[in-house]
């Protein structure tokens, strides 16, 4: 965010030299970025909330390590003190303008929460299993986030869906029921993301449900998946590239909708590609489903990397591995191989003119209204 304002004012600066805006109008935008502008963490306030993780994770390996010789209602009393006493200190110190410690603190008494679940259940063998104790964990978290209104404790809950699905997808618990309830909650999250404030965790929710749908592969056919997966991703794209006002106003992330967009389409379509690999000799999928990649790969450079570095590294990435999934898939064909890159070549070469041409004309006109 420094950087952001940094910029913002020397565009101010510029402004006010060209003489495209007045003295008055220059400090009210420049006190308005100072206003609305982030604190940065302090290096002390990164060792301070590095220290109250430190010291929570202390407590409860203590309170494990000499669980037998503590006293059943000493236990208890302890766990509960530290939840506790993490989340009221902590909104005591956010309160005195110790936001970083506070929220530390918060974190503390969510994992605090989580641990105790663990260790309360454990000595009072309650019934239940290890998936329900996640979950509770998870949803204690949130309310909590709802509660303290706290970015951090909302991504944290985030985090704890996140185990859960991981747990559950690779059939940690031992339940053999696919994770399908991580849609309600990431539903759930999202919406109470929009209460705490947290950007952060929405990019997580996406970037979580990606995954579940990785996942859900191994359990479906993978063409039911990828496709309605590319065709979605493609939509959103299109919305948030022609419409990114109105759309970002709805999600709320920043302007990287595009991005995580195409990330959803080339999951999809290496979702495909994988799929028709061992098909490719006998028809055409593979090949239609490798050229509506690298064209989608070029729309989306052509439509928002000028806006975005993150998406254009991601473009990069995609046809570096749409390069290598080609050579492998039909490395027992080199002369399909160098006719598919030739004409490959061919198509973006035409392509590349065809945008060059249509840029310098949009240019044109532009240039001469400004001369005029």
């Amino acid at each position: 965010m420094a950087g952001y304002s940094s910029r913002v004012k020397s565009d101010i600066a510029r402004w006010l030299q060209a003489g495209l805006i007045n003295t008055e109008t220059a400090d009210s935008l420049a006190r308005d970025v100072e206003a609305n502008e982030r604190k940065s963490l302090s290096f002390g306030s990164i060792l301070a909330m590095m220290a109250a993780l430190l010291f929570g994770a202390a407590i409860l390996i203590f309170v494990a390590a000499n669980w037998e010789a503590i006293p059943r209602l000493a236990r208890v009393a302890a766990l509960f003190a530290v939840i506790l006493g993490g989340y009221v200190g902590g909104a005591v110190l956010k309160t005195r303008d110790h936001a970083a410690i506070g929220e530390a603190l918060w974190i503390v008494a969510a994992a605090a929460f989580g641990g105790s679940i663990a260790l309360i259940g454990q000595m009072y063998h309650f019934s239940g299993d290890e998936s329900s104790a996640v979950i509770t964990w998870g949803v204690g978290t949130a309310l909590a986030a709802v509660a303290l209104r706290s970015n951090p404790l909302t991504v944290a809950s985030v985090g704890i869906a996140d185990a859960w699905l991981f747990l559950e997808g690779f059939d940690y618990f031992r339940s053999r029921d696919f994770p399908h309830p991580f849609i309600a909650m990431a539903l759930v999250l999202f919406a109470i993301s929009f209460w705490t404030r947290s950007q952060a965790a929405r990019h997580l929710i996406i970037l979580s449900l990606l995954f579940y749908l990785v996942l859900l592969v191994t359990n479906h056919d993978t063409l039911q998946v990828a496709i309605p997966l590319v065709a979605v991703s493609a939509l959103l794209f299109a919305a948030s590239v022609f419409a990114p006002e109105p759309v970002d106003r709805i999600v709320q992330l920043g302007g990287r909708l595009p991005l995580h967009a195409l990330l959803g389409f080339l999951t999809g379509l290496a979702m495909i590609q994988l799929e028709l690999a061992n098909e490719s000799t006998y028809n055409s999928g593979f090949a239609i489903a490798s050229v509506v990649a690298l064209a989608g790969i070029v729309a989306a450079i052509v439509l928002a990397g000028r806006e975005s570095r993150g998406l254009r590294w991601l473009a990069y990435a995609g046809f570096a591995f749409e390069l290598a999934i080609i050579y492998v898939v039909t490395l027992q064909s080199m002369l399909d191989t160098a006719g598919f890159f030739l004409a490959a070549a061919v198509l973006l070469g035409i392509l590349a003119l065809i945008i060059i041409r249509i840029e310098k004309r949009m240019k044109g006109p532009a240039v001469q209204g400004a001369a005029a």
